[in-house]
């Protein structure tokens, strides 16, 4: 009677089990030490009984929860990632908290992505003082959103049940039902796509300038500066913009700073061959059923991102500082402090600083409030350092610092033996990513609609061809990887930034009675900017 009369929610084990859902998984996706390691018939049987008892947990009754004898034991717990592996839980307290370090460059990891290429072209659309000034304020609004994000499962009503195991699209369905998740899949979706997108202009990019730099280093081919050079470490501006207050994105992207030969010309273009070449190679990777194989090399972009710094600093010491302010006068080689082109570097930045909708599992197990503001300032700092030293390095005279690029790799020459290192390892890395971000892309969509992570190859086939085709469309046109990050982020960030935390928090503060109109006013005041972050794309 003792045991009959004993809470079933006062089962630790019970929490440790959801936290951690699902904890069994294929054999063929588990990753750990032993090779042979393989999950129990027994564990197994548990995971299906389990999976019933939370379809019961969905209803309005606390008490339909797995009694104790369901729960399964430590050994047959795993940790399941969303790239499709497995870790086994290794012995001691797994409710432990991570170590902040680990967590804070996680963080600082998954942000540092193609953004840090555009932030000094995004300071130069903003103005060097404004756009210092808007990184910062970017950075700390972000945050603000992001921990908005981070503590809205704790409003949820069923104080009875564990939000440990929700994400983002969850409680956007708990406030919203189904206009709440499927927006936040939609602009999910959008970010993905957009990072997709930015992912093909750069490694047509990367595989152009490789390709020229071998080509020219065989046969000896001696490359020349179409608008000038400083020094030993040459700078070019491969495509000048005649009209110092327009938008350079209209400009015609495809100058190239040598020419090699019409015959290698012809078959080697950044927008005319090599986007399609590319899908020789990476449309086949798309169709695998798991991604736990590319998984494996992410460590590459935290050795990217360390090798980009070294390169910043080096370029800065060997270029020197070339500022000089005016502060709302264009000269002929320098800008104004304050230009009226600066929501260009807020749409970059709302897609730099995102982590939204992933943040909630990435601080599931850490000292969460302390350690995301951390990881902030660090991706912020990375962002103010690599912009404001390529701004201010840019040789002004003889060039102009409206000859930064989007890409700023792209004002070296491919001859450039450093650049050429940084631009053959991040494409690697970004060969190793991009079929990362279509696995995330087919199991959010493909989850949603058919309830199956890979229902059919042809149905995986049609969506990677759509997403590929994309890639190349945008690679041939329009390779601006600025404009592409400010538009994708400024869509994506409306919703998962500023619009939906903000209504969950407000919400949920007056559902409870506690809503005040200071808070009312400020959070409102943050869709209001999400919404003009985002029409300042197309009109500015």
């Amino acid at each position: 009677m003792d045991e009959d009369s004993k809470p079933l929610l006062g089962s630790v084990q019970f929490l440790l089990a959801l936290s951690f859902r699902p904890f069994h998984v294929e054999p063929r996706n588990i990753v750990g030490d032993d090779p042979q390691e393989r999950v129990s018939a027994e564990a197994a049987a548990l995971s299906s009984r389990v999976h019933y008892y939370g379809r019961l947990t969905a209803s309005s009754d606390p008490l339909l929860v797995p009694p104790d004898h369901v729960i399964p034991s430590p050994e047959d717990i795993y940790i399941y990632s969303p790239l499709g592996t497995a870790f086994k839980v290794r012995g001691g307290d797994s409710t432990a908290k991570n170590p902040s370090i680990v967590t804070i460059f996680a963080i600082w990891n998954t942000m540092m992505g193609t953004s840090i290429l555009s932030m000094p072209w995004g300071i130069k659309q903003a103005g060097f003082t404004l756009g210092i000034i808007i990184i910062v304020l970017m950075g700390l609004l972000t945050l603000y959103c992001c921990y908005r994000v981070l503590k809205s499962t704790n409003s949820v009503i069923f104080p009875l049940l564990p939000q440990s195991n929700w994400e983002f699209p969850d409680v956007c369905k708990y406030y919203f039902g189904g206009f709440g998740k499927w927006s936040s899949l939609v602009f999910s979706l959008v970010s993905l796509i957009g990072a997709m997108v930015v992912y093909w202009v750069l490694m047509s990019n990367f595989l152009f300038n490789t390709g020229k730099f071998i080509y020219n280093y065989v046969h000896n081919v001696s490359s020349s500066d179409a608008f000038g050079t400083n020094g030993t470490d040459r700078v070019i501006c491969p495509y000048p913009n005649l009209d110092p207050d327009g938008d350079s994105s209209t400009l015609q992207y495809y100058v190239s700073d040598n020419s090699t030969g019409p015959v290698f010309d012809r078959w080697w273009s950044k927008t005319n061959t090599i986007p399609f070449y590319l899908i020789i190679l990476l449309l086949p990777l798309l169709n695998f059923r798991s991604a736990s194989f590319f998984a494996r090399f992410t460590f590459l972009g935290t050795l990217s991102v360390v090798y980009l710094i070294f390169l910043v600093t080096y370029k800065a010491i060997r270029l020197g500082f070339h500022l000089d302010f005016h502060w709302f006068d264009s000269s002929t080689f320098f800008l104004p402090e304050f230009r009226s082109l600066f929501p260009q570097l807020s749409g970059v930045l709302t897609l730099a600083f995102f982590i939204h909708n992933c943040i909630i599992t990435d601080l599931m197990l850490c000292w969460q409030v302390r350690d995301l503001s951390l990881a902030y300032l660090l991706v912020g700092l990375t962002y103010l350092y690599v912009g404001v030293l390529i701004f201010a390095a840019f040789p002004s005279p003889p060039l102009s610092k409206d000859c930064i690029e989007p890409n700023f790799l792209d004002n070296f020459p491919s001859s450039d033996v450093l650049v050429f290192v940084a631009r053959t390892g991040l494409l690697f890395q970004m060969t190793t990513v991009y079929p990362l971000l279509g696995y995330l892309v087919r199991v959010q969509l493909m989850g949603q609609l058919f309830g199956d992570h890979y229902p059919g190859f042809l149905h995986v086939f049609i969506l990677n061809i759509v997403v590929v085709g994309t890639g190349v469309l945008m690679a041939r046109f329009y390779p601006n990887i600025g404009s592409i990050s400010r538009y994708s982020g400024a869509i994506c960030g409306l919703a998962l930034v500023f619009v939906l935390p903000s209504l969950i928090h407000m919400v949920s503060l007056k559902r409870r009675g506690e809503l005040r109109w200071p808070s009312a006013v400020f959070h409102s005041f943050l869709v209001l900017l999400g919404v003009a972050n985002l029409f300042g794309q197309f009109f500015m």
